[in-house]
């Protein structure tokens, strides 16, 4: 790289300037967007565990969004059952979600190709349709959270913006461990089943079970999202599931790059950012973003991470 040092700093240079930022926005007026990268940290650990699967795994699935749905939904079962505790929440989130993701992917993965891609998204839409069939919940009106989940006697009282912090700190975690795990030797094998499956068979590699397990890993970490997202929005509906959602999830993580340490991160932010711009200049902001992602395609096919990398002088490297 033409600048190795700073490379290796960045990411602490840019979780060091999220972490202030609640405390400097206030004195600039940008209190709103606290809540802002709030939601934007959510919806990438979402993305980053999307990546996983389809960057590193090679596994195209069109129905992520229904494991973030679940999530949310295993908040709202607490809290409608008495819980308060945020922890415990969350907690059931990404256990409930990792078991769906084992049943879905149980049956999933023993398909290839476009029949994956249908399959998962015939799922999402069938927990679609359940959450909208949950009238104890909402229904199709949704299910409104109307008293914030509790973090701790310490937490609560601590900071005003301490939710922030705590979804910076699992965020964080979320990125590093998937980056470990990237480059360990399951992300290799992993990769190897992306790259060429059958060889990967004929090594005695077990690919069903590699496969399975960043799945269910991953649809975990989606539900964990969900309980975030629940949380944040302090609301729920069946249309966080729907397969457009699971689409939207795709488009970023390929916006960013896939397969790539920053791929996610870089692509929600990107797109989010200029989401928030655009709709407080036109009503048509739908058309800049399709023309970045044509611009994407055509000049920066393995996404603008990889874009990056090159300009700095280490292509190929993920």
């Amino acid at each position: 790289m033409r600048f190795p040092g700073f490379a290796r700093r960045l990411p602490w240079l840019v979780l060091a300037s999220l972490a202030l930022f609640p405390l400097l926005a206030p004195a600039l007026g940008l209190e709103y967007y606290v809540g802002f990268v709030r939601r934007l940290l959510i919806v990438a650990i979402a993305a980053s565990s999307l990546n996983f699967i389809l960057g590193y795994g090679g596994m195209a699935a069109l129905g992520h969004a229904g494991f973030i749905g679940v999530g949310a939904y295993a908040v709202v079962a607490l809290v409608e059952a008495g819980f308060s505790s945020a922890w415990l929440a969350w907690g059931a989130a990404l256990a409930v979600a990792g078991v769906f993701a084992a049943l879905i992917g149980a049956v999933s993965l023993r398909t290839r190709g476009v029949y994956f891609i249908m399959i998962t998204l015939a799922f999402a839409q069938m927990l679609y349709y359940l959450a909208v069939s949950l009238r104890t919940y909402g229904g199709d009106d949704g299910y409104g959270l109307y008293t914030p989940l509790r973090l701790g006697a310490w937490l609560d009282g601590a900071h005003p913006d301490v939710f922030y912090w705590v979804v910076l700190a699992i965020a964080a975690l979320v990125f590093a461990g998937f980056s470990r795990v990237a480059h360990s030797r399951y992300g290799h094998a992993l990769r190897g089943i992306r790259d060429n499956e059958t060889r990967m068979v004929a090594l005695g590699y077990p690919v069903y079970r590699l496969k399975l397990a960043g799945f269910v890993a991953a649809g975990a970490v989606a539900g964990l999202a969900g309980g975030l997202l629940a949380s944040h929005n302090a609301f729920v509906s069946p249309s966080m599931m729907h397969w457009t959602q699971s689409a939207l999830l795709l488009v970023m993580v390929m916006l960013g790059g896939l397969g790539r340490r920053w791929g996610a991160p870089l692509g929600v932010a990107l797109w989010l950012t200029l989401e928030e711009v655009l709709k407080m200049h036109t009503d048509y902001w739908h058309w800049p973003l399709g023309m970045l992602l044509l611009l994407v395609v055509f000049h920066a096919p393995q996404g603008l991470a990889a874009l990056f990398e090159r300009r700095g002088g280490q292509e190929g490297v993920r």
